[in-house]
C-alpha cells in the first residue's frame, strides 16, 4: 500500500491501505502518466493497484487466520523476516552498505515504528472484529495525516478537505457505533492503526527529497524485525508446519503488493489511483464472507460507503488542485 520518500504526491491524504508496514514507499510519478499521452498506462496503473490490494487483502485475511492460534507480534515478525529477506539481496546488490546511510536516522526511526505500528494494530484488530469492518475503520487515516501535517509541517488546509474529512470521519462512528449495544472496544485498534500509519506518512514527508526511497525501505524494515524480535519472546508461540508455511505465504503476498504497487505509482498519477485503493474493503468484505463466513450488518455498509464518498471527493479535490499547478507551472 506507497507515497514517494522522495517526493510529495498530489494525494498524501487521501486514502490509502494502513496495514502495510513498508508504505507508503512510492517511486516519483511519471508526468506524463494519467495525463492521456500514453492512453494505456493509466489502466495499467489501475489494474496493478486493485491486483496489488488484493494481495495485501489477502495477507490480512491470512493473518487473521494464523490469529486464532498465533500471537499478533508473531504474525507481524514473520511478515516482516520475509519482507527483509526479499528486500535486502536488491539493497544490497552492489555489495555495499551504503543504502543503509541516511542523514535523518531519528525521523527513519519514527517512520519505522509508526508502520510497525500499523501492522501490529491492524493484526490485533482482525482478532477481534470482522476483516471488512477493521480494514473500513482504518480508513479514518486521513483525518490524522491531516491534522499532524498541520501541527508538524505547517501545512494549511482548506475548508472543503476539511469537511470532506469529518464527513469521513462521520462514516467511521457510523461503523464502530460507540454507545450502542453492538459497540465494541477492539474497533479502537484500527483507529490506532490509522494514526501509526499517519505518523510514519507525515514522518516520511518531512524527511522530503534528502533520502532514497530504498533506503527508507530498509530502515523501516530492519527497524520494525528488530523491535519485533525484541517482542517476540514475551508474545510467543511455537508454530507448527503448517503455520510456519502460512507465515511465509503472507510475507510473499505482502511483498508481491508491494511490488505491484510500486509500478502502479510509476505508471500513474496518486490522484487518478488514490480512489481505487479502496477496492481494499469490497477485497476483504468478500475474503471476510468466503474464509470466515462473515457478512457485515447494513450500518457497516452505510459508514463504509461514507468513508468511500469522502475519500473519493478528497481525491477529486487534490486532482483539480494538481491540475491547477500544473496549468500555473
Amino acid at each position: 500500500m506507497p507515497d514517494s520518500s522522495t517526493s510529495r504526491t498530489d494525494t498524501d491524504t487521501g486514502p490509502s491501505p494502513v496495514n502495510a508496514p513498508q508504505t507508503p514507499i512510492q517511486p516519483t510519478v511519471n508526468p506524463q502518466a494519467g495525463s492521456g499521452s500514453k492512453g494505456t498506462e493509466p489502466m495499467r496503473a489501475i489494474l496493478l493497484v486493485v491486483l496489488g490490494v488484493a494481495c495485501l487483502s489477502c495477507s490480512d485475511a491470512t493473518a487473521k487466520y494464523l490469529g486464532r492460534t498465533l500471537p499478533p507480534a508473531e504474525i507481524a515478525w514473520m511478515r516482516y523476516v520475509v519482507f527483509t529477506a526479499l528486500v535486502m539481496p536488491l539493497a544490497l546488490r552492489g555489495g555495499s552498505l551504503n543504502v543503509l546511510k541516511t542523514t535523518r536516522p531519528g525521523l527513519q526511526v519514527v517512520r519505522g515504528l509508526g508502520m510497525l505500528g500499523s501492522a501490529l494494530f491492524f493484526i490485533m484488530a482482525m482478532q477481534h472484529l470482522p476483516l471488512a469492518e477493521a480494514a473500513a475503520i482504518s480508513f479514518v487515516s486521513p483525518v490524522f495525516v491531516t491534522v499532524l501535517s498541520i501541527l508538524l509541517l505547517a501545512e494549511k488546509v482548506g475548508v472543503r478537505r476539511w469537511a470532506a474529512l469529518l464527513v469521513g470521519l462521520a462514516g467511521v462512528i457510523i461503523v464502530i457505533r460507540p454507545g450502542a449495544d453492538g459497540f465494541q472496544p477492539a474497533s479502537l485498534l484500527p483507529i490506532l492503526t490509522a494514526f501509526s500509519w499517519a505518523l510514519g506518512l507525515v514522518a516520511t514527508r518531512k524527511m522530503t527529497v534528502q533520502e532514497n526511497p530504498l533506503t527508507t525501505m530498509v530502515w523501516s524494515a530492519l527497524t520494525g524485525l528488530i523491535a519485533l524480535t525484541a517482542l517476540l519472546p514475551l508474545h510467543a508461540a511455537w508454530p507448527t508446519p503448517w503455520e510456519m508455511l502460512l507465515g511465509a505465504f503472507i510475507g510473499l503476498v505482502y511483498t508481491a503488493a508491494q511490488w505491484l504497487l510500486i509500478l502502479a505509482y510509476r505508471q500513474g498519477e496518486a490522484s487518478v489511483l488514490a480512489p481505487f485503493t479502496y477496492v481494499q474493503l469490497i477485497w476483504s468484505t468478500a475474503l471476510g464472507f468466503l474464509v470466515f463466513g462473515a457478512v457485515p450488518d447494513h450500518w457497516t455498509f452505510v459508514g463504509t460507503g461514507v468513508i468511500i464518498a469522502s475519500g473519493l471527493y478528497t481525491a477529486h479535490r487534490e486532482r483539480m488542485r494538481a491540475r491547477e499547478r500544473r496549468s500555473i507551472a
